[in-house]
């Protein structure tokens, strides 16, 4: 089990930048696929990006590749969003997740953060 606490997020003009962090306890001894996902009001949750356990791999959904970039401390236990370049349809609810890498579903989730990007 592991417990994911979001923080970071907040109102930006749109241009703007956010980071956001991701606090993982609990099981930290085993490795976790880490994701970020985000859900608009209205609009279902959408996968945002993700990152394996070394850090080596990552992958962006295509609006916000080039503007977001997901990393990892491992000895902090702790995962990021940087967002750059905001606008305001990435307004949305932002949640951390995680996975053990042989599973597809990702099983731990985190509260929630809100990010607001006005224009």
């Amino acid at each position: 089990q592991v417990q994911l606490v979001e923080s970071g997020g907040g109102l930006v003009q749109a241009g703007g930048s956010l980071r956001l962090s991701c606090a993982v306890s609990g099981r930290t001894d085993r490795s976790y696929t880490m994701g970020w996902f985000r859900q608009a009001p209205g609009k279902e949750r959408e996968f945002v990006a993700t990152i394996n356990w070394s850090g080596g791999s990552t992958h962006y959904t295509d609006s916000v590749k080039g503007r977001f970039t997901i990393s990892r401390d491992n000895a902090k236990n702790t995962v990021y969003l940087q967002m750059n370049s905001l606008k305001p349809e990435d307004t949305a609810v932002y949640y951390c997740a995680a996975r053990r890498p042989a599973q597809r579903n990702y099983n731990y989730w985190g509260q929630g953060t809100q990010v607001t990007v006005s224009s």
